[in-house]
C-alpha cells in the first residue's frame, strides 16, 4: 500500500511518527472512549470518509480527538477572560497530535434554542437583506401605486433652473399656525424681526409693515411667506445658489413644506390702500407647485426605510397586530369547516349547524340559485372566489365573517362566549403574513418585490430573482457587495439540496440534517482556507438524487484548500473520497481500532471489514422473499399542508410501509404533520403537534388501538437517565442485588441500589459521580467525587457483588457482555436482548442518555417497544419512524430491519420516512412522494410494491436508485 495509506503498528520506531506534519494531521495513540491506542494519518487538503459499524469509534475518532483537539488548542490560544465565555475543553487522551488545522464541527444536532432565530437569520443572509432593502429600496404608496419621494434641494433647484428663461417665480413657505396659539399679527411681528417683508395672504401679496400698521384690522386668511423672487435665466451660478439658499430656508420656514409660484405676469409696484395689498396686479394668476422633505404622498406619512424598519427582533420594526410573533389569535378556517368534504347543505359549516344558528344558513340556501352558488358540492372542490364569497357574504346573505362579528357582540353572554372559543386558534398574522415584520415594511419594494415576498418565496426563487435583478448603476454601486454575498449564501443553500426551503422558515422546526446542512453552508458563505472541516454524517435526511449535489458542494470545499473529513455510511460518498478510513472490526469494546486505510477501489479487495464486503457485495441487506399482503388500511384525505397538492394516500396496516421521496417532497408533512396527530386525537391520546390542513381521516381505524412516534429526540433530558432504565431492566437489576445475602443482612433494599435517590448513592456528589467546581471567571470544572471515586454509591453499597461484580461495575458493562453476565437471570436478559437486536450491543448499561446520537436514542425506543413483546399481543400499534436508518452502517441495517419485521410479526404496523434504499428494497408498501422539492413538490407520484415501482425507473427519481438495489 502507498506511504499515505499506512496500516500502523505500534513499535517504537513507528513510521507514523517519520511522517510531516505539513502535510498529515498525524494522530499517535488515540485512546478516547473504546480507540485501542490508534494510530493514523489523515493526508492534508483531502476528502476523507471515516466508516465503520454504529459505535466502533468512528465519532471518538472525528470529534472527540481531532475536532476536540482543534477546538482545545484554539480556546488555549485566548486570554484568560475571553476562555471563561467558551467551554472547558479537555485534552484528548492521545500520545500527541501534529499537524492540525482550525477546526470547524458540523454536527446532526438543531443547536437552535430561539424560537424566533429564522433559516435567513442563521445564515446571515437576512442581515444582508435589511441591507440592502433600506440602501436600494423604493416606497411606494398603497393607494395610488406611486413612489414615495422626498424632495431634496437640489430636486426644486433643478426644476426652477430648468423653466423657460424669463420666466418669473416666487420661492414661499407655508405660514403654520403657532403651537402655542398666538394670533396671526403677533406670528407676522416675529417674521418682521427675521428680516421678512412681504407676504402672500388669500392669495394676495402685501407688505408686512402695511398689515401691521396701526388701525389695521387683525389680518385672517391663508398666509405664505414670501422666501424669494427671481427671473430664470439658465446657466447663472449665481442664481442657482441664491435659489438653493432661499429653497433651503423655505423648507425650515414651511416645516418640510416649500411652495414654487410660477408667472408670466410681472409684480408691479405696491401702493397704498386700505388693506395694504397690492393695487394693480392684486390677484396673481398664477401656477403653484408643492416640494416636501417629509416622506409622504396620498396623506399618509411614511417611514423612511433603514436597517432597524426591516428587524422584526425590535420594537421598532416588529409587526404591531403579532408583536413580532407571526401568529394571532383569530377564527381559525379548520375548525369552522371541519370537513371540507361535505357540501354547505350537508353542514360543512360547523358553527351553523344548530336549530338557532341555522338561521345564519337559510338565506345562503334559498338565494343560492340568484348568483350560482354551487350549495351541493363539496367545500374543498368549489373555486377560491366561492370559498372567499362564504366568508364575506353579498347583498343576499351574511357570511361567516359578519357572523363571527355578530358573535363577538354577543359576548357579554356567557354561551357566546363558548361558542367563539370553540373556532379561535392560532392563524398567520394577516398583517405581516407571518414575516413578524411591521406591515408597512411590505410597501418598500426592488424590483416589485418586497423584504417580505422574498423570504416567503422559495430559496430557489428568491436566488432566480436576485439572478434577473435590474438596479440603476448608483444602486448597483450601493448594493453591489450585498447582492454578491446574499447570491452566494443563497445558491450554496440550493446546492446543498435546501432550495425548497424558505428564508422565513423558523430554525427550531428543521430536521438534523436540514440543520447540518444549514451550517455547511453557512461555513461555504464564510469561505474559509487552510481549515479542518469535521461532519457527522452530511447526507442524513437526503434523497440519494441530493447526496450527489452534496458531494459536489464537499468537493468545492475541500479544494478552496482545507481538509474535509466526513464520518459517513452513504456508498456514494465512499466512491468519490481521495480516502476512506475503516473503524472496527465490532461495535463497543470490540471496536476502537484502525481496519483499514486506503482508496474505494482497495476497499472493494479488502475481506478484512464489514464494510469492504459490503461494498463489493459478498454480503448484502436481503430482499425480502415475498411481499406480505394487507387487508385493512387508514385513508388520509385532501392533504394540503404546505406543499402538499390535495392528497388521498392510504397507508396500509399489519405491514411494514416505507413512505419515500426526494428531500423537501413532503413526506415529514404528510405523516408527521397530519396522519401522525390526526390519529393520535382521534384514539384519544394527545399530540403535541398541531395538525396541518386535511380534509379527513377515514380507513379502518378500529384496527389500530394505539399510534407511537419513534422520533430521534433524547430519551431522557437529564444525565442521570441512561438505557438500562429506558427498557425498565435496572429494576430487576437492583431487585437482583438486593437479594443477596450480605444485602439482607445489612438491610438494604432494591431502592438503596438508584443512584437517583437517597439511601445507598453517594450525597457527596448526590449519585452523579463527578462534582462541579465553581473557577469564577475559568469555566466550571468536573472532577471525580473523591468520596466514592467517581462510583456514585456509598462503600457498603459496592461491598454488595453479584458474580464478583458490584453495581457500579455492572452498570459499566456493555449490552453484549451484560447478555453474558445475566445469562442464568431472564428477568434481566430478556429486557436487554432487544437493545442488542437493534444493533446496539456496544453502549453500556449506565451511559448517560445525553451522549446518545439521535439514531441511538430512536433505536433505544425501539428496543423498548420490543421488551413488551407479549404484553403487545392484544394492542395494535402503528409505530411511525423517521428515518430510523440515521447512523446505521449497512451491517446495523440488517439487524434493524429485523427488529422492525418482528414488531409487524407481533400483529403491528410499521410506517417509515426513510431514504435508504436498503430499507426501502424490504418495504412491503411504498408511497412515493414528488417529482421535486418544495413547490414542485407534494404529489402522489406511486403506490405500491418496489417490485411494481422499480418499472417507473426512467421517470421517477427514487425508482432510479431502487432498481440499482433490486
Amino acid at each position: 500500500m502507498a506511504q499515505e495509506n499506512l496500516q500502523v503498528a505500534a513499535p517504537a520506531d513507528d513510521p507514523i511518527d517519520q511522517l510531516d506534519p505539513r502535510e498529515y494531521i498525524i494522530i499517535k495513540n488515540a485512546r478516547v472512549h473504546n480507540l485501542k491506542n490508534l494510530s493514523v494519518a489523515f493526508p492534508r487538503n483531502k476528502f476523507i470518509v471515516v466508516t465503520g459499524l454504529s459505535g466502533s469509534g468512528k465519532s471518538s475518532l472525528a470529534f472527540d480527538t481531532l475536532y476536540a483537539e482543534g477546538q482545545r488548542m484554539y480556546v488555549e490560544s485566548l486570554s484568560s477572560y475571553a476562555r471563561q465565555f467558551l467551554g472547558r475543553m479537555d485534552k484528548p487522551d492521545v500520545d500527541y497530535i501534529r499537524g492540525i488545522s482550525p477546526a470547524i464541527a458540523i454536527e446532526q444536532k438543531v443547536t437552535v434554542r430561539n424560537n424566533r432565530s429564522t433559516v435567513g437569520t442563521s445564515t446571515e443572509i437576512y442581515d444582508y437583506l435589511k441591507l440592502f432593502f433600506a440602501r436600494v429600496g423604493r416606497t411606494y404608496s398603497p393607494v395610488s401605486g406611486l413612489e414615495v419621494r422626498k424632495d431634496q434641494v437640489a430636486d426644486v433647484v433643478d426644476y426652477l433652473m430648468g423653466l423657460p428663461e424669463g420666466t418669473r417665480v416666487m420661492v414661499l413657505a407655508p405660514l403654520l399656525p403657532s403651537e402655542d396659539g398666538r394670533p396671526l399679527r403677533k406670528e407676522l411681528d416675529l417674521l418682521l424681526q427675521k428680516g421678512y417683508a412681504r407676504v402672500i395672504i388669500n392669495g394676495e401679496m402685501a407688505f408686512i409693515e402695511d398689515l401691521l400698521a396701526e388701525g389695521k384690522p387683525e389680518p385672517v386668511g391663508e398666509v405664505q411667506i414670501m422666501i424669494d423672487r427671481a427671473v430664470i435665466q439658465p446657466g447663472d451660478e449665481d442664481l442657482q445658489f441664491r435659489l438653493s439658499d432661499s429653497v433651503q430656508t423655505a423648507f425650515f420656514e414651511g416645516h418640510g413644506t416649500c411652495l414654487v409660484v410660477r408667472s408670466g405676469l410681472s409684480v408691479a409696484s405696491v401702493g397704498d390702500n386700505q388693506n395694504g395689498l397690492a393695487t394693480d396686479n392684486s390677484q396673481l394668476t398664477t401656477e403653484t407647485r408643492t416640494f416636501s422633505d417629509r416622506f409622504e404622498l396620498d396623506g399618509i406619512t411614511f417611514e423612511e426605510p433603514s436597517v432597524n424598519f426591516f428587524t422584526f427582533n425590535n420594537p421598532y420594526g416588529a409587526c404591531q397586530r403579532c408583536e413580532g410573533f407571526g401568529s394571532v389569535l383569530g377564527i381559525d378556517p379548520d375548525l369552522v369547516i371541519p370537513d371540507k368534504t361535505l357540501t354547505v347543505y350537508e353542514g360543512a359549516v360547523a358553527p351553523w349547524r344548530t336549530e338557532k344558528q341555522s338561521e345564519w344558513l337559510k338565506p345562503l340556501l334559498k338565494n343560492g340559485i340568484r348568483f350560482d352558488f354551487p350549495i351541493h358540492r363539496p367545500y374543498n372542490e368549489l373555486t377560491e372566489a366561492e370559498q372567499r364569497l362564504l366568508w364575506e357574504g353579498n347583498k343576499y346573505f351574511q357570511g361567516l365573517n359578519d357572523y363571527f362579528d355578530w358573535v363577538q357582540e354577543q359576548t357579554h353572554k356567557i354561551q357566546y362566549r363558548v361558542l367563539l372559543s370553540r373556532y379561535r386558534g392560532r392563524t398567520v398574522c394577516p398583517d405581516c403574513r407571518g414575516t413578524r415584520l411591521r406591515k408597512d415594511a411590505q410597501y418598500v419594494k426592488v424590483n416589485g418585490r418586497s423584504i417580505s415576498d422574498i423570504v416567503l418565496m422559495p430559496i430557489s426563487d428568491a436566488l432566480s430573482f436576485f439572478d434577473n435583478l435590474s438596479l440603476t448603476e448608483h444602486e448597483r454601486g450601493v448594493s453591489d457587495r450585498l447582492v454578491t454575498e446574499i447570491h452566494n449564501r443563497l445558491s450554496y443553500l440550493v446546492r446543498v439540496g435546501l432550495g425548497y426551503l424558505t428564508l422565513n422558515r423558523l430554525s427550531n422546526t428543521l430536521s438534523g440534517g436540514e440543520s447540518q446542512r444549514i451550517q455547511l453552508a453557512t461555513s461555504l458563505g464564510s469561505a474559509l482556507v487552510g481549515s479542518m472541516y469535521v461532519l457527522d454524517e452530511p447526507s442524513i435526511g437526503l434523497h440519494p438524487k441530493d447526496a450527489e449535489q452534496l458531494i459536489g458542494v464537499l468537493r468545492s470545499l475541500q479544494q478552496l484548500g482545507n481538509t474535509v473529513v466526513v464520518v459517513e455510511h452513504e456508498e456514494k460518498m465512499m466512491e468519490v473520497a481521495d480516502q476512506i478510513i475503516d473503524i472496527g472490526p465490532e461495535a463497543g469494546s470490540g471496536g476502537g481500532n484502525l481496519m483499514f486505510q486506503g482508496t474505494y477501489q482497495e476497499i472493494l479487495r479488502d475481506e478484512t471489514t464489514y464494510t469492504g464486503q459490503y461494498l463489493s457485495g459478498k454480503r448484502e441487506v436481503p430482499v425480502p422473499a415475498v411481499r406480505r399482503p394487507w387487508r385493512n388500511a387508514l385513508e388520509v384525505v385532501g392533504a394540503r399542508e404546505n406543499n402538499l397538492k390535495n392528497l388521498t394516500v392510504k397507508f396500509p396496516l399489519g405491514v411494514m410501509t416505507v413512505v419515500t421521496g426526494v428531500s423537501g417532497s413532503g413526506k415529514s408533512t404528510l405523516v408527521k404533520r397530519i396522519l401522525y396527530p390526526a390519529l393520535a386525537r382521534q384514539l384519544g391520546g394527545t399530540s403535541s403537534e398541531s395538525i396541518g390542513k386535511f380534509d379527513k381521516l377515514g380507513g379502518d381505524l378500529t384496527a389500530v388501538s394505539h399510534v407511537e412516534f419513534v422520533d430521534q429526540n433524547p430519551i431522557g433530558k437529564s444525565s442521570r437517565s441512561n438505557p438500562v432504565t429506558y427498557v425498565k431492566a435496572y429494576d430487576a437489576i437492583r431487585t437482583l442485588f438486593a437479594d443477596q445475602p450480605l444485602a439482607k443482612a445489612r438491610g438494604f433494599k432494591p431502592s438503596h441500589f438508584s443512584f437517583n435517590i437517597e439511601g445507598g448513592r453517594c450525597e457527596v456528589c448526590q449519585g452523579e459521580g463527578q462534582v462541579k467546581i465553581e473557577m469564577q471567571f475559568m469555566a466550571d470544572i468536573y472532577l471525580t467525587c473523591e468520596a466514592c471515586g467517581g462510583r456514585k454509591f456509598k462503600q457498603d453499597i459496592l461491598d454488595v457483588k453479584y458474580q464478583d461484580k458490584s453495581i457500579d461495575e455492572v452498570l459499566e458493562l456493555t449490552v453484549e457482555d451484560s447478555l453474558d453476565f445475566f445469562a442464568n437471570q431472564p428477568k434481566v436478559a430478556e429486557r436487554l436482548r432487544p437493545l442488542n437486536d437493534v444493533g446496539l450491543g456496544y453502549i453500556r448499561l449506565g451511559q448517560s442518555a445525553n451522549t446518545l446520537s439521535g439514531g441511538e436514542a430512536q433505536r433505544v425506543k425501539l428496543a423498548s417497544f420490543l421488551t413488551k413483546g407479549n404484553t403487545l399481543q392484544s394492542d395494535k400499534i402503528l409505530f411511525v419512524f423517521d428515518e430510523p436508518s440515521t447512523g446505521l452502517h449497512f451491517h446495523d441495517i440488517n439487524k434493524l430491519l429485523t427488529a422492525l419485521n418482528a414488531l409487524v410479526e407481533q400483529g403491528n404496523s410499521v410506517l417509515i420516512i426513510e431514504h435508504n434504499m436498503d430499507i426501502v428494497k424490504a418495504a412491503d408498501w411504498l408511497i412515493d412522494l414528488g417529482p421535486e422539492g418544495g413547490i414542485n413538490g407534494g404529489h402522489l407520484l406511486f403506490e405500491g410494491t418496489p417490485e411494481q415501482f422499480v418499472k417507473l425507473k426512467d421517470t421517477n427519481h427514487t425508482a432510479r436508485f431502487l432498481a440499482e438495489k433490486l
